[in-house]
């Protein structure tokens, strides 16, 4: 019951703490679009189709940067605090993810090995929740397809042993420097090789943190600067199943 008890505090106080940091960056990340947007409309020559044809397509940039960014923090916020555990059986789950998967871009999609019992033929049954797993495990899939080219492989796979469950995605992209590999973790950064060409908010990386937080795991980021990367999922079998001390 303490036990009980002292989880249900530590979502508690996660999500608090989320929502604060939602608010802070909400604040801050969206005071620049705005000001682009309103020094543009203000110098804006009505006379002058040129000028307004040009300012239009701004506006409209900047408005759908605003939109995508206010998804992804509002995505970021839901994912520290809803998860719904239920049985799953990881290879069937690790399976569904690389057939979804294979839509994100022309790789060489391959199943590395899914999680199975290693004294019987029985599959790996594990309290989590599927769908935030699956957004997770595909949020890295996809940022292995930014990071690399066209037919390159990127595996698919997953482990687990008496506590823990091991969900990666394996790439041969442009790696990360080993200077950016804890930066990248972080809100709005991005690793510095590569970025100019990529889209994106540099929030990808944090929600899938924050599902692996919320599951009581962690992101262990493995990568060779130009050689690629792997990105593996660890959490635990059971909620609050795993050994404290234990190291993922």
């Amino acid at each position: 019951l303490a036990g009980a008890v002292n989880r249900m505090l530590d979502r508690v106080e996660t999500a608090v703490v989320a929502r604060r940091e939602l608010l802070d960056d909400v604040s801050h990340e969206l005071r620049t679009p705005i000001t682009v947007v309103r020094g543009h409309m203000e110098l804006l020559d009505p006379d002058d189709h040129d000028d307004v044809v040009e300012t239009r397509a701004l506006v409209i940039d900047e408005i759908d940067r605003m939109g995508t960014l206010v998804g992804d923090l509002l995505e970021l916020a839901r994912a520290s605090d809803t998860v719904n555990p239920a049985s799953t059986d990881l290879a069937a789950l690790t399976e569904a993810v690389l057939d979804k998967a294979r839509a994100l871009g022309d790789r060489q999609w391959t199943l590395d090995e899914a999680a199975q019992v290693t004294c019987c033929v029985a599959m790996v049954q594990a309290v989590l929740d599927p769908r935030r797993i699956t957004q997770a495990w595909l949020q890295l899939a996809q940022n292995a397809v930014q990071y690399s080219a066209d037919g390159t492989l990127i595996a698919i796979g997953s482990g687990a042993d008496s506590q823990w469950a091991r969900l990666w995605v394996r790439d041969r992209g442009i790696g990360i420097a080993p200077d950016d590999i804890e930066c990248v973790r972080q809100r709005f950064v991005r690793g510095t090789a590569g970025t100019e060409s990529v889209a994106g908010s540099g929030l990808g990386l944090n929600i899938v943190e924050s599902i692996a937080r919320a599951h009581g795991g962690q992101l262990d980021i493995e990568s060779t600067p130009g050689v690629g990367s792997t990105f593996t999922l660890v959490v635990p079998l059971r909620p609050g199943g795993a050994d404290p001390g234990g190291k993922p």
